[in-house]
């Protein structure tokens, strides 16, 4: 399905994307102090306290669940491609915590007024067929009328409890691997405006149509402690959350970071970076910039991400070869961007 022969779906959603979330520092005061109950269950290996990518529930020694929902707003406007990045990015909440998916269940918010429902059903092929392709079953969803398109998925999987990515699992001297460029926010931002360049465009959804399965199985590979994935809150943001989590510090090389060729000139020209202050906001004084800060890549790094890399902490003389591996499985962008590092508070530091 062509972008000139369809409907305008984004004309059902007043922002698209991950862009669409709450802001950090809201959802931290609306749910404090619920994370307390989860607690009392001793197989409740990963709740939601330390804002992990997912659950995990332990049901033996050598099995655990891996649980997880994340629905978005159209981003873009071809019904198919909706679905298969909404889908793309909801499976990877699982690989970044080291799992594989099995089951996914459909959540559809549609409406039943002012468009045809073959670009609803478009929306579940595409999003099938990323199923599929991720070795997981569609085993069925829920649907209300909602004006407001919105779509994802709830996904269960395994993982070995040994072997769990968690946010707080980054150690001193290990490096960090990011592997997916960083601009999709602002790609996409421009493309509701007509303003994206075709080939941007299309490397962009290529990008966010790439499952994470590769990244996950790489990281595992290698040795990898920590993951997690790049999306609503910004590099920023997520980092920031693996920083905290593990009580370090993540010192990251700006000129390291991969980013979207053409998307920082988009940005530069006057297209928006979506939740740019909220996103600043959540990170607050735990982000250290060094050197002269370059004002408009800074916003890159806090530019929502809608089905982003995974960021990985693994030992360092792993990294070039998972950089490596992952070039030759088809992630064309992943890059060594920086180290952790032991320290009394915990921070994210951006050094030339």
């Amino acid at each position: 399905m062509s972008q000139t022969e369809k409907v305008r779906l984004t004309q059902f959603a007043k922002s698209g994307g991950c862009a669409a979330k709450l802001g950090a520092v809201m959802l931290r005061s609306i749910t404090a102090g619920l994370q307390d109950r989860g607690r009392r269950d001793p197989n409740l290996l990963v709740g939601f306290d330390l804002a992990d990518d997912a659950g995990v529930y332990r049901l033996s020694d050598d099995l655990a669940l891996v649980q997880t929902v994340d629905f978005i707003t159209p981003l873009l406007d071809d019904p198919y491609d909706f679905g298969r990045i909404a889908a793309t990015n909801a499976l990877s909440d699982v690989y970044a915590m080291g799992g594989r998916p099995l089951t996914c269940l459909n959540i559809c918010c549609f409406p039943k007024e002012g468009i045809d429902p073959a670009h609803l059903r478009a929306i579940l092929e595409g999003a099938g067929d990323v199923v599929e392709s991720a070795g997981a079953v569609t085993v069925g969803g829920h649907s209300i009328v909602d004006p407001e398109i919105k779509f994802g998925l709830s996904v269960t999987g395994i993982v070995d409890p040994a072997r769990i990515l968690a946010n707080a699992g980054a150690l001193p001297g290990q490096a960090l691997v990011l592997t997916k460029p960083l601009g999709f926010g602002v790609v996409m931002n421009a493309a509701r405006k007509d303003l994206a360049p075709a080939a941007l465009f299309a490397r962009a959804v290529a990008a966010m149509t790439t499952l994470n399965r590769a990244a996950s199985e790489e990281a595992l590979a290698r040795g990898a402690t920590a993951a997690t994935d790049v999306t609503g809150f910004g590099f920023t943001g997520h980092a920031w959350g693996m920083a905290r989590a593990s009580r370090v510090e993540l010192r990251v090389r700006r000129g390291s970071v991969p980013l979207l060729e053409g998307a920082l000139a988009l940005h530069r020209e006057g297209v928006p970076v979506s939740q740019c202050a909220a996103n600043r906001a959540n990170v607050g004084e735990n982000l250290i910039v060094e050197g002269d800060v370059d004002e408009a890549l800074l916003d890159l790094f806090h530019d929502p991400q809608t089905s982003g890399g995974l960021l990985v902490a693994l030992p360092a003389r792993e990294a070039e070869g998972m950089v490596a591996a992952l070039r030759a499985r088809g992630a064309p962008d992943a890059a060594v961007v920086g180290e952790v590092v032991a320290a009394q508070t915990s921070c994210l530091r951006l050094v030339p």
